[in-house]
């Protein structure tokens, strides 16, 4: 089974440069989208909802053009949940559940606080509501894929610039703690108590990898590889060992994001 993540920065837009044709040709089973930046309605064209694929969006309803996630599957899923229960998160689409028998396969956009104190307060907010909804999930027996751009990087082989970064959104330490202390890739971040934690599929395949998903529009940031790994897989403990393969494609430039894809032996 292949997975494949990807934040479109624009769904319209990413469309435009190839990115469907792209996707057709990779025989995933499962595309988890952010930033879609569209309403359902405005994405009625075959380019959305392409043959072969049950097609979901939950749009953002605090404004038009902003967030907003989407899945699209081969095999029809037994249910979708589009809502965690918490208006501020659930309003801005930033998470929709595709359930396929004891799987479940989620798109995440986790926000960003590079526009400032007020969006990073509501990150920081994000984060500590949103811990005890994952450990539930742990704890649920059902396998997890939780994909999507967390807009936080885990460690210095996830970002290029790591000293210069520091106190810059989505390198601070305490949100690389919060990150990390969900994970149990390494023994040292799996909680104390349990054992238990997420495995970020990168991470379990490529222990030293520094490759990376998302780079600036600023300067020549792509052409010099100046970038951040902000965008993930992170799966239930259970399914470590279904753990075949990844790729980040970077062959075309969809968005400012590239393509995350992990194969899983299920």
């Amino acid at each position: 089974m292949r997975i494949t993540s990807f934040n479109a920065n624009g769904i319209r837009s990413a469309t435009t440069k190839g990115f469907s044709e792209w996707f057709l040709g990779q025989q995933s089973d499962v595309l988890c989208i952010q930033e879609t930046k569209a309403q359902e309605s405005q994405l009625t064209d075959a380019l959305f909802r392409p043959d072969g694929h049950h097609c979901f969006y939950r749009d953002a309803i605090t404004k038009k053009g902003y967030s907003g996630v989407a899945i699209w599957s081969r095999r029809e899923p037994d249910e979708v949940r589009t809502g965690l229960g918490w208006a501020p998160f659930d309003d801005e689409g930033r998470y929709i559940e595709a359930r396929f028998g004891n799987l479940s396969v989620v798109s995440f956009y986790i926000p960003s606080g590079s526009s400032g104190e007020l969006r990073q307060g509501f990150k920081f907010e994000v984060m500590e509501w949103l811990r005890p909804v994952l450990d539930q999930w742990l704890a649920s027996g059902r396998d997890y894929v939780l994909c999507g751009d967390w807009n936080i990087v885990r460690s210095a082989l996830d970002i290029k610039n790591w000293k210069s970064n520091q106190k810059n959104s989505g390198c601070l330490p305490e949100e690389r703690d919060w990150l990390n202390g969900l994970c149990a890739d390494l023994p040292e971040h799996a909680d104390p108590a349990t054992g238990r934690g997420w495995v970020d599929a990168y991470r379990a395949l490529n222990p030293t990898g520094e490759d990376y998903t998302w780079w600036s529009n600023r300067g020549a940031a792509r052409a010099n590889n100046v970038g951040w790994r902000i965008d993930y897989q992170f799966v239930t403990p259970g399914l470590r060992d279904r753990l075949r393969g990844c790729s980040i494609y970077t062959g075309q430039r969809f968005s400012d994001h590239a393509p995350f894809s992990v194969d899983y032996d299920l």
